[in-house]
């Protein structure tokens, strides 16, 4: 292998005029006639046996050169990377250049890492989410172990929101019944958004005994053979019945929860709550110091590195699914999404990815940020713990050099994030802080 050119171009570029040897050339061309040999046929050999000399007299000595070239460049590219010390932050783009028995050329255009600043970075101003939990939230909280202890008891009224409606419903769609569209003595929880929009508010105000038309336009998302249709469900309403909810008391917290009194539950459910908003606090306010760096960002970010980022994204989604035993192209069908959607929604956060990856590492080398072999060994260590593994498996699924840049940033991110300051109060919420506290 040999670097013939070695040219920076735009938008992070470097092109690279890499020729492979005759000798290289010839060794990959022995390796794909190895190959494909046993299923190489010609009259007078037996099969397999054909000399790699009388195929090429046959059918040309170019007969294995676009194979070989798939089999040599890769070596090719990776030797020319190492040798000029570039590392690519995106997929390569190659073109052959010449090929013959004398070895080929091919140029492969690299997307390297860009150059980046960030204007400022300490003391951005960034609002930090206030945490609170009304005797409301808790309540919420309250609503499904309440809903586990109701009742349920007919009534002799008309169906109103909350109640269950006991149904026998069939669909049609031009006069004639669709498939899965028929159900009888359905319990149908009004207003819970169960059934396609528009169902369960007509059936709201019936009573036992009851029948009617429903009227129903399914939505464009729907299946594809009742998207956007018009159809009418015949509905006859056998029962309705009405929640009730049990005595809110020291009997009903030993029946749903570990403790013995509705004071010490309400407190748990609030504790866990507030921890809860408190993390999505933390999420949020990160999310608004990240977004506050990168209106500071200097840097223009090649397509190919957010492309290329994207693909990784969608190829991770697609593997956790299969690792779940979910086919991603069944989720896509079920979802009505094609592979077009999911990488335009994959780019949009490779973007923010790329730019946030971009604005941390310059925070970093701004800073002099550095990772010690210490901290490195710690985060082997905590991994190991969380998945329950061991050290040493950890070091052999991850890259020592992406944990140390993963680690950099997170450290510039905290650096970003303790300097942030909290947006001035405007006059008017001073003043009725003051008075709210002079009256406490």
């Amino acid at each position: 292998m040999n670097i013939k050119s070695n040219e920076k171009k735009e938008n992070s570029a470097i092109e690279l005029v890499i020729e492979v040897s005759a000798a290289e050339f010839d060794a990959a061309i022995n390796k794909v006639y190895n190959k494909q040999k046993k299923n190489i046929m010609v009259p007078g050999f037996r099969k397999g046996k054909v000399p790699r000399k009388m195929v090429e007299k046959m059918y040309g000595e170019q007969v294995f050169f676009e194979d070989a070239v798939e089999e040599a460049y890769p070596a090719a590219y990776d030797a020319a990377l190492k040798e000029a010390g570039i590392v690519p932050v995106a997929y390569p783009k190659l073109e052959i250049v010449e090929v013959s028995k004398d070895g080929f050329t091919f140029k492969a255009l690299v997307t390297v890492q860009p150059e980046a600043s960030v204007k400022e970075y300490k003391g951005l101003v960034v609002a930090k989410p206030e945490v609170k939990v009304t005797a409301a939230d808790v309540k919420a909280e309250m609503k499904p172990y309440i809903d586990r202890a109701s009742r349920l008891v007919s009534v002799d009224r008309k169906a109103k929101k909350g109640d269950v409606a006991v149904i026998d419903f069939e669909g049609f769609k031009d006069g004639v019944a669709f498939e899965g569209g028929k159900g009888e003595n359905y319990s149908l929880e009004l207003g819970s958004g169960t059934f396609v929009p528009g169902f369960e508010e007509q059936v709201i105000g019936m009573k036992a005994g009851e029948e009617k038309d429903l009227d129903i336009t399914f939505p464009e998302n729907y299946t594809a053979d009742l998207a956007g249709a018009a159809v009418v469900f015949k509905v006859k309403v056998n029962e309705v019945k009405e929640r009730q909810e049990p005595a809110l008391d020291d009997e009903f917290a030993k029946d749903v929860s570990e403790f013995d009194t509705l004071d010490e539950f309400k407190k748990d459910l609030k504790e866990k709550l507030k921890a809860r908003r408190q993390q999505q606090a933390e999420r949020d306010y990160e999310a608004a110091v990240i977004d506050a760096l990168l209106e500071n960002l200097v840097c223009d970010v090649p397509e190919a590195m957010v492309d290329y980022r994207a693909d990784k994204m969608v190829e991770e989604q697609a593997m956790r699914m299969q690792q779940n035993g979910l086919n991603f192209q069944d989720y896509l069908k079920y979802m009505g999404l094609s592979m077009d959607d999911v990488r335009a929604q994959a780019k949009t956060a490779a973007d923010r990815a790329v730019r946030t990856a971009l604005a941390l590492d310059a925070v970093a080398k701004a800073e002099g940020i550095e990772v010690t072999q210490e901290e490195l060994d710690a985060e082997v260590k905590r991994l190991a713990e969380q998945f329950n593994v061991t050290e040493e498996q950890v070091r052999e699924v991850t890259n020592e050099s992406d944990m140390k840049q993963d680690l950099g940033s997170k450290k510039a991110l905290e650096l970003v994030k303790s300097s942030a300051k909290k947006p001035a109060k405007k006059k008017e919420e001073a003043q009725a802080e003051t008075t709210e506290a002079q009256g406490e």
